[in-house]
């Protein structure tokens, strides 16, 4: 069996990315709704409140804001028209109706955390002189492309 791509199947990523039927560019558009949403939202909450009420996605008229507190949810019901009013100040936003509250676990997206490995000028000695031991050259360049990472010595 081929796994050939066909000529008629194939198209530039600027259509893929910009057609609805695809669901990448209408993706991309909700994101920056959502982001566009979300930084008006931040201008009107107490400053308490920030990072507590996050804009959790829209679909039929509704927008849905998630907080992680129950507490938070009655001052959001409160503030119902003027969030609703707010909100469809976005544009692209402003066919939206009603406003949804859920609580949820917020969770914060943190980078992983780097791990910087060092490899130490005594054991970039051991690999090459382990390196001119191996008789199969595609070891031998590879022991010495690791050994090439060694941490330069300290200046003085």
């Amino acid at each position: 069996m081929s796994i050939k791509a066909r000529k008629s199947r194939a198209q530039p990523i600027a259509q893929l990315l910009s057609s609805p039927r695809h669901g990448i560019g209408s993706l991309m558009n909700s994101a920056h709704l959502i982001e566009q949403a979300q930084s008006q939202l931040d201008l009107v909450l107490p400053d308490e409140m920030k990072g507590h009420v996050m804009v959790g996605g829209h679909h039929d008229g509704q927008l849905t804001l998630l907080t992680d507190r129950a507490v938070w949810l009655t001052w959001l019901r409160f503030e119902r028209v003027r969030l609703l009013q707010v909100i469809t100040s976005v544009r692209g936003l402003e066919d939206i109706l009603r406003l949804n509250f859920k609580v949820r676990p917020l969770r914060k997206t943190r980078a992983p955390l780097v791990q910087k490995r060092i490899l130490s000028e005594q054991a970039a000695e051991h690999i090459t002189a382990c390196a001119h031991d191996i008789e199969d050259p595609a070891l031998q360049k590879a022991l010495q492309r690791l050994a090439a990472h060694a941490a330069p010595p300290p200046q003085d």
